[in-house]
């Protein structure tokens, strides 16, 4: 007889590990959980390579708005993730982001993101080039028309230990975390009714949710007949070390799309191209060292003078879980099962946007909606109605 639980979980990184310690902290939820991962290292995960960044710059409210509920959860999470008097510290730097226009066009976005930004809770400054030039006195300014920073609630944080303070937090309130691979799903009714997994067990689920990420969430999808735009596209961030060092350098996003930021004695460094088609990153894990010869320290030097000579340091590869539709999360039931759910398609965002995301996938689990901030928005009805959610301060 196959075991049942009331909740499987298939992905235990940052995203599946925060759905389970939602779940468990509602008193309305008596259940099991299960978790399952394939690999429980984490050594490949989005999590374990991500840059760990948070932001409130974006366009689209339901963006904003996890996000200022995320930076609120970041530094409570001491408190919140606590297990047995032992505190987690995700270590979160409020420096900012510093987002540059270069034409009146630019300069018009980031003025008319920043009324909604500030509306939803955030802290936006709006800063036209004198000021710019005179608050960040390193930066070349002479070509900008404006530039948005964020005084507080942006910045970055462990997001290593934000993943395995979830995880500890699930385990300490009884969720089960098995390393294992699902090879099919049985799905009887409107239902999934299990999964079987490559080792030929069974487990039989109350509710199943998809948290595979770039590796994975595709295909668990497609187990129950559902397609969504996932897949793995591959990011490399590039780490050097300058002659001086600049006291709270906020994290920079130049009009090319190049993003650095200070990491205490070192900075590290990237860039996102445009590479939106139907292909997967795969295994490939290996640094593109050109990415930061060509095109990444061209712009860095020109922005920021301080980095024309520089020495660079370690690099590394990791995969966003890239929603190839409109670069943004896929969050809710999917069709195909009424007990199916997703939290896939992140883009690069699934680590900031994980708090809320766990909290609002619990919520719909339990009371079949959202009871406190609407995710709505990230649905997957947008997908199949053609109607992408438009975000134009994409990195």
């Amino acid at each position: 007889m196959a075991e049942i639980f009331d909740v499987v979980i298939v992905g235990g990184a940052v995203m599946g590990s925060s759905v389970a310690c939602h779940l468990l902290q509602s008193p309305d939820f008596k259940g099991r959980v299960l978790v399952i991962d394939k690999d429980m290292t984490y050594a490949k995960a989005a999590s374990a390579l991500s840059l760990s960044s948070i932001r409130q710059q974006f366009s689209t409210r339901v963006n904003i708005d996890a996000s200022v509920y995320g930076i609120g959860f970041l530094r409570n999470a001491a408190e919140t993730l606590s297990v047995g008097g032992d505190a987690p510290e995700v270590h979160v730097q409020e420096n900012g982001y510093l987002y540059i226009a270069a034409t009146e066009v630019g300069a018009d976005t980031l003025r008319a993101n920043s009324k909604l930004q500030n509306a939803a809770g955030a802290d936006i400054l709006l800063l036209d080039r004198a000021a710019a030039q005179a608050r960040f006195p390193w930066l070349t300014c002479a070509d900008i028309a404006c530039a948005a920073w964020g005084r507080s609630g942006e910045g970055w944080f462990d997001g290593y230990m934000l993943m395995q303070a979830f995880r500890r937090k699930a385990r300490s309130l009884g969720a089960v975390y098995r390393q294992a691979e699902v090879a099919g799903l049985e799905v009887c009714a409107g239902r999934v009714r299990s999964l079987r997994l490559t080792n030929g067990e069974a487990i039989g689920c109350g509710a199943l949710v998809n948290c595979a990420g770039a590796s994975g969430a595709r295909a668990v999808a497609a187990m129950a007949g559902a397609a969504i735009p996932v897949y793995a596209k591959k990011r490399c961030v590039f780490t050097f070390s300058a002659t001086q060092t600049i006291p709270n350098c906020p994290l920079i996003i130049d009009p090319s799309g190049v993003y650095a930021r200070t990491d205490g004695q070192h900075y590290v460094c990237g860039y996102s191209p445009d590479d939106l088609d139907e292909s997967d990153a795969a295994a490939d894990f290996e640094v593109d060292w050109s990415i930061f010869d060509e095109t990444i320290w061209p712009a860095l030097a020109h922005r920021v003078p301080l980095f024309e000579a520089i020495k660079p340091g370690r690099a590394w590869a990791g995969h966003y879980d890239m929603n190839i539709f409109d670069h943004n999360a896929i969050v809710g039931r999917l069709p195909g099962a009424d007990n199916l759910f997703v939290a896939a398609g992140f883009s690069g965002h699934g680590m900031q946007q994980s708090p809320a995301v766990g909290r609002g996938l619990a919520e719909l689990i339990l009371h079949g909606r959202y009871t406190t901030l609407d995710l709505s928005p990230f649905a997957f009805e947008r997908i199949a109605r053609g109607a992408p959610l438009l975000e134009t301060n994409v990195i």
